[in-house]
């Protein structure tokens, strides 16, 4: 059985849904570096960068990177349809949110590890900066990923997880209601899927 590290609400419920998705039993360990725990200091073992989600195969081998996770899953389980099959775009799809959205996100949340000696103005122009930035990513994303009736094809798959995912960070959703409706929608639509509403429930409580 793999081990997935992970939080509530972080990146891992993507990965957390593609395993369901392709039937695979996983141990999962609570662990973030907002909360020092004995799994914390584990995951810095196995993991130098400490990023959830990190997952150890069954054999120890480590995957990290989400985009990464849900390539190497949808591989090695095809039947999960975590890819389609011809999956260029989906592919495609995956390393945008990782090289755009996750990146402005990581700006977001911490501005001052990307300008030495600023003060708090210059963090909160930093982060405003990115914000409307990591907006316009998702704009364009929407536009260029249209739902086929999902954005991985005919049936769900490891794009929709992760969208679904990060949209939710950053004031994306919000956006995304306002300015890209119907891709809102989708989104409400793949988190209500009956195979997963429980896992993003969890990540997600509903106010």
């Amino acid at each position: 059985m793999c081990t997935l590290y992970g939080a509530k609400g972080s990146g891992a419920a993507a990965i957390e849904a593609a395993l369901r998705l392709a039937g695979q039993p996983f141990k999962w360990v609570e662990a973030a570096s907002w909360q020092p725990s004995p799994s914390f200091e584990r995951l810095k073992e196995v993991n130098p960068l400490a990023q959830v989600p990190t997952l150890v195969l069954e054999d120890g081998t480590v995957m990290t990177e989400s985009a990464a996770i849900l390539l190497w899953l949808g591989l090695r389980y095809p039947h999960s349809g975590l890819l389609p099959a011809d999956p260029a775009q989906a592919i495609r799809g995956l390393v945008y949110i990782a090289a755009n959205c996750y990146a402005a996100i990581g700006i977001i949340d911490f501005p001052a590890r990307f300008c030495t000696e600023a003060d708090d103005a210059t963090g909160k122009r930093i982060q405003a900066g990115a914000r409307s930035r990591l907006h316009e990513y998702w704009r364009i994303f929407a536009d260029t990923f249209p739902a086929q009736p999902f954005l991985s094809g005919d049936h769900l798959g490891a794009l929709d997880l992760l969208a679904a995912v990060v949209s939710r960070w950053s004031g994306g959703r919000q956006y995304l209601a306002s300015e890209r409706p119907a891709f809102h929608a989708l989104m409400q639509r793949i988190e209500a899927d009956p195979r997963l509403a429980d896992i993003f429930q969890r990540h997600w409580p509903a106010n």
